[in-house]
């Protein structure tokens, strides 16, 4: 299912629901862009990014990023710049936008992009594989046009 006309219609329709299923829909899009990982946090009242749904991070992690200041980490870095924060292997990355603690979910290619609607943040969604991976610009605005059906949803 190449096809991102069709994918978004999938998503939209799991968006129909009252109460989205969260989980199935982060294992959905995972399953779309062939990740293994994925995060998906919705900005609280106070302005931070709270965990709704993840597959695939170890059980140890998630205190560690059940709630994330906006400029902390690729998920916090997305929020503030309201764009993708890609990276190709967050093994090896030493530009200090991954945490130190992000090499413990072992997995390379990263991609964290914002939620966004009408200008407004509503949290972010993070995919990754477990090998080195350049997300190309077509999956970047995928992810991008995913959020803003997301955020639809919750604004």
């Amino acid at each position: 299912m190449n096809n991102s006309k069709e994918f978004l219609a999938i998503v939209s329709a799991e968006l129909k629901e009252n109460t989205p299923n969260w989980d199935n829909l982060l294992k959905l899009i995972l399953k779309h862009f062939q990740c293994v990982t994925g995060t998906l946090h919705f900005l609280d009242k106070a302005s931070l990014l709270q965990l709704q749904s993840q597959v695939g991070i170890p059980e140890f992690l998630i205190p560690k990023l059940s709630t994330i200041p906006i400029g902390k980490g690729m998920a916090g870095i997305a929020a503030e710049r309201r764009k993708p924060v890609e990276m190709c292997n967050l093994q090896t990355d030493d530009s200090g936008v991954a945490r130190p603690s992000a090499k413990d979910t072992k997995v390379e290619g990263s991609l964290a992009a914002p939620l966004m609607y009408s200008d407004n943040l509503y949290g972010t969604i993070g995919i990754a594989k477990p090998v080195p991976y350049d997300f190309t610009e077509t999956e970047m605005d995928l992810l991008m046009q995913i959020g803003e059906l997301i955020s639809k949803k919750l604004s």
